[in-house]
């Protein structure tokens, strides 16, 4: 799963990289401004990628929004919902109540410079063990591109939401697939199956266009949904590719604290197991 992850760049950077525009609120600021947040929590605003009809363009457009990270469905009665729905498994994620319309209608980018995932702490014989005074149950590790330069594109889901007092709210999720194989023969990739057994699926800049695209799979037929499910599993197939240059590190326990937010979370430490 993904439940922290870091987003440091300015608006400018991500525009550029992606050949987007700035959405509302962001049209409002200065575009060089630094968004910057060490340890996104779900509920957190975030920048998502997305592409819109308009009648007055010719081909749908590419903006860079501001959701909260949680998708709170159109139909739900209270915002709270979205709490728990920070990822997806893309194994249901077409079927399941909770993120079905938003998979075939509302699908988008959601740019990181990586990600935090905790380790369990194993016995013998390979159960978690009991956190004790001196040695954590968990080690957080930070997962990231080789080159620091790189920004990873979340594969994710959007909805919007209309409050009681009629507050429209955007919002967001990622999704999820399994963890590379432990036996994998790329070290790095056999390192984040052992870390967890989930994975944040990333896209890669040849299946962007088309998860982005707001045509694909918009109509309501089998035919419609057989193409949603088509793309789901190719972003799952790629998902390893994409995933295939990161790395990770050991970091300090003060990611545990939401309250904690500062580039020194991100900074290597000795693992503790």
């Amino acid at each position: 799963m993904c439940g922290r992850y870091v987003i440091a760049r300015s608006v400018d950077d991500l525009l550029f990289d992606v050949g987007a525009v700035a959405g509302q609120p962001l049209q409002d600021l200065p575009t060089g401004e630094v968004r910057a947040n060490w340890n996104v929590a779900p509920t957190s605003e975030v920048p998502i990628l997305l592409e819109r009809l308009d009648d007055d363009a010719a081909a749908p457009l590419r903006e860079l929004h501001v959701a909260r990270w949680g998708l709170i469905p159109g139909w739900a009665k209270e915002a709270s919902i979205g709490t728990r729905a920070f990822n997806a498994r893309s194994e249901t994620v077409v079927d399941k109540p909770m993120f079905r319309s938003a998979i075939r209608h509302r699908r988008c980018a959601v740019p990181a410079n990586g990600y935090y995932e905790w380790k369990k702490r194993l016995d013998a014989d390979g159960q978690p063990v009991k956190a004790t005074k001196d040695r954590p149950a968990k080690q957080p590790y930070y997962v990231h591109p080789a080159d620091p330069e790189q920004n990873i594109w979340f594969a994710g889901i959007y909805e919007w939401w209309q409050d009681v007092d009629g507050t429209w709210v955007l919002s967001c999720s990622i999704l999820t697939t399994e963890a590379p194989s432990t036996d994998s023969q790329q070290e790095n990739l056999a390192e984040l199956g052992e870390l967890h057994d989930r994975l944040p699926i990333a896209l890669t800049r040849g299946t962007l266009g088309d998860w982005l695209d707001p045509t694909l799979g918009a109509g309501k037929d089998a035919e419609a949904k057989e193409s949603v499910l088509e793309l789901v599993g190719r972003v799952r197939q790629e998902a390893t590719e994409a995933a295939a240059p990161w790395q990770l590190r050991a970091v300090g326990s003060g990611v545990g604290n939401v309250r904690n937010n500062s580039p020194e979370l991100v900074e290597p430490i000795q693992a503790l197991f």
